[in-house]
């Protein structure tokens, strides 16, 4: 189950780097439209980098989220296949948590 741990840990990983990189675009198409009324030749040569720069983020960050759906989908598949061939096993690693979860939440009370 490590494996799958590690797995599921990078995904996490990965889905939180594609958050900050949506909010990086978000900040810059903001600064881009604060500054689309202003002049000048170096303003305007900025903007086009910028723009660029998006344009590359963006097709960045759907290749990553298409890799993360990727990962998440075979993480789900690994753990079905586990859970088919050691139900018991599966069983008893539900109660455990379960248990554990109980008595964290009855003491927290």
């Amino acid at each position: 189950m490590s494996n799958l741990q590690s797995s599921i840990e990078g995904e996490v990983s990965k889905a939180k780097l594609m958050q900050d990189l949506r909010a990086v675009v978000a900040d810059a198409e903001e600064l881009l439209r604060e500054t689309a009324g202003q002049a000048g030749e170096k303003v305007s040569s900025a903007r086009e980098r910028i723009q660029d720069s998006l344009f590359a983020a963006k097709e960045r960050l759907v290749a990553a989220e298409e890799a993360v759906l990727a990962g998440t989908r075979q993480a789900a598949r690994v753990t079905d296949d586990y859970v088919h061939d050691n139900p018991w096993k599966a069983v008893g690693i539900a109660a455990g948590v379960g248990l554990i979860i109980g008595l964290l939440v009855s003491r927290g009370r």
